[in-house]
């Protein structure tokens, strides 16, 4: 059983009768029918085969892994990216099944609508797939301190890390894998409001400083300890997203906009003990970074400093603060279509507008009033 249907075999013979058509050049002709059972495959070159197979989805990846033992083999060596997101049901037993075969995964993602994902499937992944960069294990809720722990010693090689939704791992078993995996450049953490703790926080500035992007949503325990220790140890970071860290104040906006000096989008929605302070703290951050004379001005404008800031609900802001931001960083747009300075939920920021609204205003209040009549 492969996710949600019992497969028959002449399901397998004529999905395998499309993929060859996909092939081209003449391959699908040489595919014979026999009583429904399909012959002449197996002397198909492993290279073409992993050509084909890379034409169609992971479904069919895994029904062509159980055609024969060769092209097992060929495809186990070969694959490198696999997705079961599309699986419904026994995804844990589709897990415990394939990762011993798929041993050269780089990439795997198992997000999940229903809860599937058991500790032994985690467990089996590290012990099978030790090249394995890219894991998505996002609404595992019934995964506990055991995968994590499993993870930090079979797969050291993880480069992005998203266990947003995961809400019973600990922040001890989260500093755990840090220290081992410190190679880690994204991480989503959002929702897992046990794990992301100031605890976990000085554990992955403290190994993980080639991290570039970082989702704390939600995760209330966070507080300006933790982001200041991101801040020092993570100078890399580009995207960290805040919303919900009820906790942190200007603190952590210095910290950041004084260390950070890559950062590209900032999240601080519902964050109200955020005053002025942090945003005039950002606008002079852009001085601090020493922008070659030579450098032109659109890639100046493309490159460096903020595209996205998110202040929604962050109520203590005033206009002056936050058009200081907005002056400083000509990526932030508050114009129709472009908005990548937020503010919902600020009534008191209305009159902050980035310079390609000021200069349509403008534009319109020149045109001669007869031709707008």
């Amino acid at each position: 059983m492969v996710g949600k249907d019992n497969l028959r075999t002449e399901d397998l013979n004529l999905c395998f009768e499309k993929l060859m058509m996909l092939s081209g050049n003449g391959i699908g002709t040489g595919v014979k029918m026999e009583g429904g059972v399909i012959t002449g495959w197996k002397d198909i070159p492993m290279e073409l085969l992993l050509q084909i197979v890379s034409l169609v989805d992971d479904q069919t990846v895994i029904m062509a892994s159980g055609v024969c033992r060769g092209w097992r083999d060929a495809i186990s060596l070969g694959l490198t990216h696999l997705s079961l997101s599309w699986c419904n049901k026994n995804m844990n037993n589709l897990v415990l099944s394939l990762a011993p075969k798929f041993t050269k995964l780089q990439s795997l993602i198992l997000r999940q609508d229903k809860t599937q994902l058991e500790d032994d499937a985690v467990q089996t992944i590290a012990n099978c797939c030790h090249d394995l960069q890219v894991l998505d294990l996002s609404k595992s809720f019934k995964l506990s301190d055991r995968s994590l722990f499993a993870l930090a010693h079979g797969c050291r090689n993880l480069s992005k890390l998203n266990i947003s939704g995961c809400s019973a791992f600990s922040d001890s078993a989260l500093a755990y894998l840090a220290s081992f995996c410190q190679n880690l450049k994204v991480l989503n953490l959002c929702g897992c409001v046990q794990a992301a703790s100031d605890i976990a926080l000085q554990a992955i500035g403290r190994y993980c400083s080639q991290l570039q992007s970082l989702n704390l949503g939600w995760c209330d325990n966070v507080s300006d300890v933790g982001v200041m220790c991101l801040a020092y140890g993570c100078p890399d970071l580009r995207t960290l997203d805040l919303c919900g860290c009820v906790r942190i104040t200007d603190d952590s906006v210095i910290a950041l906009a004084n260390k950070c000096l890559h950062l590209r989008s900032l999240g601080l929605y519902y964050c109200q003990n955020i005053t002025d302070t942090a945003m005039y703290s950002l606008a002079h951050s852009r001085v601090k970074k020493k922008t070659p004379i030579w450098k032109p001005m659109k890639e100046m404008n493309d490159e460096d400093g903020l595209r996205t800031l998110n202040i929604s609900q962050c109520t203590a802001l005033t206009p002056p603060a936050v058009q200081a931001v907005c002056d400083t960083f000509p990526a932030l747009h508050t114009c129709s279509g472009r908005h990548s300075l937020i503010m919902s939920g600020c009534l008191n920021l209305m009159s902050v507008h980035c310079v390609c609204a000021v200069h349509a205003h403008r534009t319109a209040s020149n045109i001669p009033h007869q031709l707008i009549e």
